[in-house]
């Protein structure tokens, strides 16, 4: 029985290295910012869970204790990482970098259009 539980911990730990390893390989890879850092905010961020889950369960089934570090841990990296990765493409699209050039969508030009005529329209209606 416990050998069905040593491989769970097993693949959960070789899945984390897996998508921790592609997540790397998409920063090398990608074209642009945007691009590289959805592939860090991806995959680095479920190898990372899959890694911790792995570390957790083998705590929690051979060692026989239920490590409250290792669940804080899990949940801040799954609440803090994707909103680095969107404020850190958000920062950057505000600061004028561009797009790959073979982007095909730019959502976030017309909202970003609708939202500055929307304030300019609103500023001369108070004067």
């Amino acid at each position: 029985m416990t050998t069905i539980f040593e491989y769970a911990v097993v693949l959960a730990v070789l899945f984390g290295v897996v998508f921790c390893l592609l997540g790397a390989l998409g920063l090398v890879r990608m074209p642009d910012v945007y691009l590289r850092s959805h592939a860090a905010t991806k995959s680095a961020t479920l190898g990372v869970l899959c890694v911790l889950t792995g570390a957790f369960l083998y705590f929690a089934l051979f060692e026989g204790h239920i490590s409250a570090k290792l669940l804080l841990g899990i949940l801040f990296v799954f609440l803090t990482s994707p909103v680095a990765g969107h404020l850190n493409g958000r920062a950057a699209y505000r600061s004028g970098v561009k797009l790959w050039r073979r982007s095909v969508r730019d959502d976030w030009g017309k909202a970003l259009l609708q939202k500055e005529k929307g304030v300019s329209s609103q500023e001369n209606g108070r004067q």
